[in-house]
């Protein structure tokens, strides 16, 4: 069996009310793409956030006449390809596995790779961190996540207490472990982010206890005094300026701190704000994304 499949790309504001006209024009499935390769972040717990411009894909079955869609697509202002939407074919596969040959080891130092937990590693004498696509932020492909995992790669992570604060599915703290943290705290505002670190921890073999994850509020009421070697925190600009000063609280005098999802153009008002507490030591890019490293001061 095939599908017709066509590709409409709009604001996300427009979104609702084009999926439910397409859905009424016989669309049996609809799917959000990223239209503009913009990351995504969940501010609040349970929150459903989209990209700004998506690519809205609809399945079609193939008999069906999709003149009609089509001539109300390419008269509607709000679609941004109104005059290039064609009709694709789709011959009916696996899904599944389909959506499994997408994604591939990635190497991030010489001996540490990320790893699709389907697939046998490149380097099988080598660190691997094995971890799938799903609903909590970090599988690896990002330019922020891949920073932050190159820059705990080149530390020795010996006797050092890491917190991982946004920590999404847990790379960055399954990363730490398997790198010789001593231990390490995860913290995220999502529950579902905190089920998601816990089930990679284990996929990984990391020991129970290793890694002990927290909500903000649960982690703040359990650690009032300085204990971080090292804070991580792979998040956003605007969060990463708030908390600043909660930050420069929870860092030991004289250890470091790594702050990322930031875009050029938002670095140096962060450097400003962590001035008071912290001297910059290095900055590092991957395309337009950046990340900073720096060391608490001792007075």
């Amino acid at each position: 069996m095939s599908w017709q499949q066509i590709k409409i790309c709009i604001p996300s504001k427009h979104l609702e009310p084009i999926e439910q006209q397409l859905i009424q024009l016989g669309a049996i499935a609809t799917t959000y793409l990223d239209a503009e390769d913009q990351p995504l972040f969940q501010t609040e717990p349970g929150e459903t956030t989209v990209w700004d411009t998506v690519l809205l894909s609809c399945l079609f079955d193939q008999k069906l006449d999709l003149g009609p869609a089509l001539k109300w697509l390419r008269g509607n202002p709000t679609v941004i390809n109104s005059d290039k939407i064609t009709i694709e074919t789709l011959q009916d596969e696996n899904w599944e596995k389909s959506w499994m040959s997408n994604f591939h080891a990635i190497q991030i130092e010489s001996n540490f790779w990320i790893c699709p937990s389907w697939q046998p590693p490149p380097d099988p004498k080598a660190i691997n961190l094995f971890i799938d696509p799903g609903l909590a932020f970090g599988s690896g492909n990002h330019n922020t996540t891949k920073l932050c995992l190159r820059w705990l790669a080149k530390r020795n992570l010996d006797k050092k207490t890491v917190v991982d604060f946004g920590s999404g599915s847990g790379i960055l703290a399954i990363a730490a472990a398997l790198l010789g943290a001593k231990s390490i705290i995860a913290v995220d505002n999502d529950p579902q982010a905190i089920i998601a670190t816990k089930d990679n921890a284990f996929r990984n073999n990391i020991k129970n206890g290793h890694i002990k994850t927290f909500l903000p509020e649960q982690y703040k009421k359990t650690f009032e005094k300085p204990h971080a070697n090292i804070l991580v925190a792979n998040i956003l600009a605007k969060p990463l300026q708030e908390l600043a000063p909660f930050f420069a609280k929870i860092v030991n005098l004289g250890e470091e701190i790594v702050l990322s999802g930031l875009l050029q153009n938002q670095v140096e008002e962060l450097i400003s704000t962590y001035k008071p507490w912290f001297r910059i030591d290095e900055i590092h890019n991957d395309e337009e994304w950046v990340l900073i490293s720096g060391t608490r001061l001792k007075n």
